[in-house]
């Protein structure tokens, strides 16, 4: 496709691929950098002045440059003292940094667009700063799941049986869903997945962006904006911007590899990565970083307990038999597992196999010293392929299987292939004062589906083929920015004010392409009367009626001013104004302020207004799916809000969201070694997006709808609900030097949070049929949104190190969470799942001058959440089996949206640097 490839993209690719231009000679110039106690300074930022020409110092403070004879070098770390020191032709150049307390927080640009960064207990909003060391303590690999043990507002677990969600991690902000949280990459709006997620999983219903495409070995820092910002960057960052810095950098080449496996011996983990970092000459530097990672499934499934696995029907007995009556057909059935070795552990419950390839660049090249003007590029290429279990068909489930091809059975396996490509290029430099940025930003994602070990069911027996290709979505994304920002120090009555301004022109294309026809095709077989199921079982193909090629345009403008009215007052105002094609403008504004009440102590406080846009998805997603509800499987109709059918319940085109945010906080530092923030907020949104609930065909109105269709429900998004969002951000960190080698670094951080339902915004259909009112956001859903996520999570972690040794110690407390069966008169099998405190543990040892070792475990005590509720009369040789029960037949032992359940991870891990 190339909808997205515009002039704009062609025009500023090429200004950022300038021909490089021949630099004067340099010098070679090396030396080691130590801490104040005479350490090797790992980790050490080494500028030459008024340059993009650096690089940083080793695990042993060393450090090699090439630089100009007559070059000043710049020497910085967070908690010393930036020196300065000019080279005057010298070759070799040690350096002693001092401590200096007052600065031991890292500087962050997200959340301001001022020309200088502050620190992050400095700044108007709460902002979290992830570096890239502690990206790399734990085992953890994938950008989400690094996030969701460091940052406590930060939520994201692996789903199972979800269709796609199996391959995407849903990751949420403060207690809101995946598309309220905006994703930055270098300060450029990353584009989202192609996924819509429409299973029972967090953010059920949205659209998100996939973080686990860029590989942890190019991410310099996370930073994290906990607050409301769409005034600043625009749709979706209602509960915060999440901004990843790519690294930038000339050390040289960094290697790591990891295994790994759980406590139960699968999950096995091999993960190799690389970073290598280039000048070039003294005008700029490109930084190239790879991965490679394989990951096998987890398997925490119990045995099936159905009491009857080849006679009966769909697992149970025949209506109107005796007790006698079953137990001899029991005993026939038992007779037949035995001699057919049927394995009563049929389905796989846990993480996916998943395999990932990628790259990732980022590079800047000065071309015109005078001006101060470079260009600049950054992207990557992504590849993940996984395979994940649907729900096993049984031999006695007769409309889903066909005996002459799956006599046992069968287990369909959904095989997904996710491509990911992004590219930024721009210039920037110095325009009549002010610094001016123009970029393009294009990004893409795909996810194919292929359905293996399978087969159609309605096709005539014994004919169907047993894998099919099911269909694949693609988003596309194309952002050109213009922007411009100056810091006016004489501006009379102000201590300094930062003038910002510029516009925004974006695409968006969503494209739903169609299976091959025996995938979604209704053929005519019968089985004792009954029609059979159609489609590739476990994930029915999209169909030509679901194939769509839909775009959209935006264009916006933005103004944002930022202001030291006094040494004490900081004031920053923002304000946005947009237009999308497809519903019309917005307009959104943010007032923040930090006032210092003493020098180490203030108080800040935001509010404004925001709004987040429907997905292209959410728009004009449609397919068909199998999904298991209420201890029924059923196929399942999701339509968009243009299909006849969504009309049919009164339902209109989606409109955006539409949000006020409010927060106070303070920050203090005490003892000049420890930093504390406290910042509580409140987030309303109006005319919230979900996905409805499932009208079903048992009631007459649904059933007149659907007509003829050969599904057993329907549904579709809604602007149904608005809800308030309270919350508590707790942030603690002290570092100590506890002698002239040994070093404790300290962290405490919590996140408190509460979401609630405050009305249903319905349809005068709906409202007309009484039956039908529960049904477009029913207890399900509401507990979902509510309480399906940890209302609290707690992090406490302690760095401790001594000479070549460290030893790395973080537990983390994951809240309660609660669920609800979707029909009230299964309300007793409604469960709160109990807090857990999930435990890690790592050991490192720089045994080389450039090799570290580190051995660690994850979930250290072996956790898991509370079991999920099993009617005690559901077991396989129970006479009154019933659906009455949250485990489907008791192989769904645990919900996967707490922290995960595979237990205790073990692994290892070799650094390498030269």
């Amino acid at each position: 496709m190339n909808h997205l490839f515009s002039p704009q993209l062609g025009l500023v690719t090429a200004l950022s691929l300038t021909s490089l231009a021949a630099v004067a000679q340099n010098i070679s110039v090396s030396g080691r950098v130590t801490n104040a106690a005479g350490e090797g300074q790992p980790g050490v930022t080494v500028l030459e002045r008024g340059t993009s020409n650096g690089t940083s110092t080793d695990a042993d403070g060393r450090y090699r440059l090439e630089v100009a004879p007559t070059a000043t070098l710049v020497f910085s770390a967070i908690g010393a003292t930036t020196q300065q020191l000019p080279l005057s032709g010298r070759t070799s150049l040690d350096v002693r940094l001092q401590d200096n307390e007052t600065t031991l927080n890292e500087v962050v640009v997200t959340g301001s667009r001022a020309t200088e960064g502050r620190s992050n207990i400095l700044t108007t909003s709460p902002v979290d700063v992830i570096s890239a060391r502690e990206i790399k303590a734990y085992a953890q690999t994938d950008v989400t799941q690094i996030l969701t043990y460091i940052a406590p507002s930060f939520q994201s677990t692996r789903q199972t049986v979800t269709d796609g969600t199996d391959f995407v991690d849903p990751a949420t902000l403060r207690g809101l869903g995946p598309d309220q949280v905006l994703v930055l990459v270098n300060g450029k709006r990353r584009h989202t997945s192609a996924l819509v997620n429409i299973n029972g999983t967090p953010g059920r219903g949205s659209v998100g962006t996939d973080m686990n495409v860029i590989p942890p070995a190019a991410i310099k820092r996370i930073e994290v904006l906990r607050e409301g910002a769409a005034a600043q960057y625009g749709s979706d960052a209602i509960a915060g911007v999440i901004n990843i810095q790519l690294k930038d950098d000339t050390t040289g080449v960094q290697t790591s590899s990891t295994v790994g496996q759980t406590v139960e011996g699968d999950g096995e983990l091999f993960q190799a990565d690389a970073n290598a970092g280039f000048g070039l000459g003294r005008r700029g530097f490109i930084d190239v970083s790879g991965q490679f990672s394989n990951r096998s499934f987890v398997d925490r499934s119990r045995p099936d307990t159905a009491p009857l696995i080849y006679l009966g029907s769909n697992g149970n007995y025949p209506s109107g038999l005796s007790d006698q009556q079953k137990r001899d057909l029991k005993a026939q059935d038992d007779a037949l597992v035995a001699q057919r070795g049927f394995n009563r552990r049929n389905i796989r419950v846990g993480s996916s196999d998943v395999r990932t390839y990628g790259g990732f660049v980022n590079a800047a090249y000065t071309v015109a010293p005078a001006l101060n003007m470079e260009v600049y590029a950054a992207g990557g290429l992504t590849r993940r392929t996984g395979r994940a279990g649907a729900l096993y068909r049984l031999p006695n489930q007769a409309t889903q299987s066909d005996l002459t091809i799956y006599p046992n059975g069968y287990l369909p396996f959904i095989n997904s292939t996710v491509d990911d490509a992004s590219l930024i290029t721009g210039i920037r430099g110095t325009v009549l004062g002010f610094a001016a940025d123009l970029s393009n930003t294009y990004g893409r994602n795909s996810l194919r589906y292929d359905v293996t070990n399978t087969l159609n069911a309605s096709l005539p027996q014994g004919t169907s083929p047993t894998d099919f290709y099911a269909g694949t979505l693609t988003f596309q994304q194309n952002t050109v920015n213009l922007g411009f920002s100056r810091k006016f120090t004489s501006v009379p009555a102000l201590s300094t004010l930062n003038v910002a301004f510029g516009g925004e022109f974006r695409t968006d294309m969503f494209e739903i392409e169609a299976g091959e026809e025996g995938s979604y095709l209704a053929g005519t077989r019968t089985v004792n009367g009954a029609r059979a199921a159609f489609g590739s079982q476990g994930f029915p193909g999209y169909t030509p009626r679901d194939a769509t090629d839909r775009t959209r345009t935006n264009v916006a403008g933005y103004v944002d001013l930022e202001s030291d009215i006094t040494e004490k007052l900081l004031v920053s105002v923002a304000g946005r104004a947009e237009r999308y094609s497809d519903f019309g403008n917005n307009v959104s504004g943010k007032l923040a302020a930090r006032y210092s009440i003493l020098p180490d102590l203030a108080v800040r406080g935001n509010l404004g207004n925001g709004f987040r846009a429907p997905s292209l998805q959410q728009r004009y997603f449609t397919n068909s799916s199998t999904q298991f509800t209420s201890g029924e499987l059923r196929e399942v109709l999701t339509t968009n809000n243009d299909d006849p059918l969504t009309r049919a319940f009164g339902i209109g085109s989606l409109k955006q969201e539409k949000s006020k945010n409010y927060s106070l906080g303070l920050t203090a530092r005490v003892l000049r070694t420890i930093t504390l923030t406290v910042d509580a907020y409140q987030i309303d949104i109006r005319d919230r997006i979900v996905l409805s609930s499932q009208f079903n065909r048992s009631n007459a109105a649904v059933n007149q709808i659907l007509g003829t269709l050969p599904v057993q429900g329907i549904q579709f998004f809604a602007n149904a609900v608005n809800t308030r969002t309270r919350g508590l951000d707790i942030v603690a960190n002290e570092r100590l030097q506890l002698g002239p080698d040994s070093r404790l670094t300290l962290t405490a951080a919590a996140n408190f949070n509460e979401t609630t339902v405050r009305r249903f915004n319905s349809s005068a259909f709906i409202d007309a049929n009484p039956s039908l009112q529960n049904t477009l956001f029913d207890r399900a859903q509401r507990a979902r949104l509510e309480n399906g996520q940890p209302r609290s999570k707690i992090n406490l972690s302690a760095d401790y190190g001594y000479k070549i040794f460290s030893v790395n110690l973080r537990t983390v407390r994951f809240g309660e969470i609660q669920t609800k069966d979707a029909n009230p008169d299964r309300s007793f099998i409604d469960q709160t799942f109990s807090a857990k405190w999930v435990t890690d543990l790592v050991l490192s040892a720089q045994v080389l001058k450039n090799v570290g070792v580190s051995i660690g475990v994850n979930n250290l005590f072996n956790v898991y959440p509370d079991r999920l509720y099993q009617d005690p009369n559901n077991n396989e040789q129970s006479l009154t089996y019933s659906t009455l029960d949250a485990t489907n037949r008791g192989r769904f032992p645990y919900s996967s949206n707490q922290f995960g359940y595979s237990g205790a991870f073990y692994f290892g891990r070799v650094n390498v640097s030269f």
